[in-house]
């Protein structure tokens, strides 16, 4: 088996599935992975098929020493903090630069979790089912720091409590499989829920979508203290919506003294000191959005517009409505 390998994928459902012959595993929130191993050679692959292995040397030494010397295993590279995972720093490791890869992976290394073995040796298990390919996991992954193997119940109701009690530590939900599934990459033929909220935001501006028709994303604020601050951006509109929306915003264009208007609107939240062109707003518009989860004081993911709100006034959307779930000990989960 040789790279690249689609790993398999999972379709969203409301709520923790139940029903005989399912296995329930945490949702991480990282970098997909699928990691190929020759004797020497071993190779990190994204989800996309971008190669990972120079920006996470710290993961070859670790893979080496844990993995068998011919495997391929699909699973999920995360970045550990006191205070849970961390996928903006995980975000950061992928630098152009191989001296300042150098110093993130000796600052803020990150850990590998196997959840799925595809092959072992000559032997290809695809077509084996998930139940045989996570015992055969199990039995042949090292015991080295920075590799771990993901936890695994199933009972339901463990994993309807992993759901709720480790959010706080950075997960993103729970995948539920059938123990007799093959592995079919590129396929979603899995399940997972995530956590998803409510929340009114400001409009405080927008961008223009990448191919010039329309709005392609909104920009959102709450206020904290008085001030309003960036909380993340709302897209995924259709193509009929988003020339819906350059009509909508017009009559909150023209503004001259935006609260934005030397710092935040227009930077990217991955690449500091990139500026990105986005039309500023004048803060009166609310919009209800959904979304997943808040990690410091911004939504982990894209937000998703639901409804424009009249009957709410801009300085009633502060950070206090958000629920925020306190975190927990990555170590509750590992056991150690």
């Amino acid at each position: 088996m040789l790279p690249p390998v689609r790993p398999m994928l999972a379709k969203a459902v409301p709520s923790v599935p139940r029903g005989e012959g399912l296995v329930y595993e945490p949702k991480w929130d990282g970098f997909r992975c699928v990691v190929f191993r020759a004797g020497p050679e071993l190779e990190l692959g994204s989800r996309n098929d971008r190669p990972l292995t120079r920006y996470f040397p710290e993961l070859v030494a670790v893979l080496a020493r844990g993995l068998p010397e011919r495997c391929v295993v699909d699973g999920e590279i995360v970045l550990v903090t006191a205070g849970g995972l961390s996928f903006d720093l995980l975000q950061l490791r992928l630098h152009p630069a191989a001296s300042r890869v150098r110093v993130l992976a000796a600052g803020t290394p990150a850990s590998y979790v196997a959840f799925d073995l595809l092959a072992l040796g000559d032997r290809d298990l695809t077509g084996e089912p998930f139940g045989e390919r996570r015992r055969l996991l199990a039995s042949v992954l090292g015991d080295v720091p920075g590799l771990h193997l993901t936890p695994a119940t199933d009972d339901p109701d463990v994993a309807q409590d992993w759901f709720t009690r480790f959010e706080g530590a950075g997960f993103d939900g729970v995948v539920a499989k059938r123990t007799d599934l093959p592995y079919m990459p590129d396929k979603r033929v899995m399940w997972k829920v995530k956590h998803e909220r409510t929340a009114d935001c400001v409009v405080a501006g927008y961008r223009s979508h990448k191919d010039g028709e329309g709005v392609g994303s909104l920009l959102l604020g709450l206020y904290d203290d008085g001030v309003l601050r960036q909380v993340g951006v709302a897209s995924g509109f259709s193509a009929a919506r988003r020339r819906e929306l350059v009509a909508e915003l017009a009559p909150y264009r023209g503004v001259v003294d935006h609260p934005w208007a030397e710092h935040g609107g227009g930077q990217s939240r991955w690449a500091p000191g990139k500026v990105l062109t986005w039309e500023p707003l004048r803060p009166e518009l609310v919009a209800e959005v959904r979304y997943e989860h808040v990690r410091g004081m911004r939504f982990r993911h894209i937000a998703r517009l639901v409804r424009f709100r009249p009957d709410r006034t801009p300085e009633s959307c502060t950070y206090q409505q958000l629920e925020e779930v306190p975190p927990v000990e990555l170590a509750t989960i590992f056991g150690r």
